[in-house]
């Protein structure tokens, strides 16, 4: 059985009760809501593992919730994947930006959702380390998911932070997007041909351009 939390967030109840059903049968613990608002009060009373949020919602849509969440200290490193009917690459760059882990489309089957949220629970406890990595004048804290630029401290979201310490690893060496793809996001999640592209160029504004060097055609890596 699963000890995981996970929220379910969606404005229409047959889907609520589907997909929270099969979640359950899993063995996750599940709460749900309807309702952005109560989503994020909810979420800073049981402190989920992952929140499975609906982008389309009335009163406040899953953008605004999540921009919420993400601006919440307790819950920035908290996994969040929206789930959505619109596959449309700027509706997934909407989500990502917003701080995004994962872009689910529906319709989904219920052993395909508990597939990817199986890859993107595995993500929390495969990625929690206590080193550190420093290079030039960027240091990373594995533990703490901070990272450091001329002693100026940076808290990105858990995707980019992720990025960041996979190319910094090892600087100079070019990481193929099929090798980012399935050290980032895992082998069994499908995201948008767009997705390492979002998070590289979120980076770039943060850190600086000159960090990061694009090889065309094949991917990127580290250069202090």
């Amino acid at each position: 059985m699963n000890n995981e939390k996970i929220l379910l967030v969606d404005d229409e109840q047959d889907i609520i009760e589907f997909l929270g059903y099969n979640l359950t049968k899993e063995g996750y613990d599940v709460t749900t809501t309807t309702s952005g608002k109560e989503a994020i009060e909810i979420a800073q009373k049981i402190k989920p593992d992952l929140i499975i949020l609906d982008v389309m919602m009335p009163e406040m849509d899953g953008i605004e919730t999540c921009h919420e969440i993400r601006s919440i200290e307790g819950l920035k490193n908290t996994l969040i994947t929206f789930l959505s009917a619109r596959g449309e690459d700027y509706s997934q760059v909407a989500g990502f930006d917003a701080g995004a882990d994962d872009y689910i489309t529906k319709p989904i089957k219920p052993r395909l959702l508990i597939s990817r949220v199986k890859a993107i629970l595995r993500r929390k406890s495969g990625t929690e380390k206590t080193e550190t990595n420093e290079e030039g004048d960027i240091k990373i804290d594995r533990e703490k998911y901070v990272v450091y630029k001329e002693n100026q401290e940076f808290t990105f979201p858990k995707k980019e932070f992720e990025l960041l310490a996979l190319l910094i690893s090892k600087p100079g060496k070019v990481f193929t997007r099929e090798v980012i793809l399935e050290n980032v996001w895992g082998g069994e999640v499908i995201v948008g041909d767009r997705t390492i592209d979002v998070h590289i160029r979120k980076l770039r504004e943060k850190l600086g351009d000159h960090y990061i060097k694009t090889i065309k055609g094949v991917g990127y890596k580290f250069e202090s």
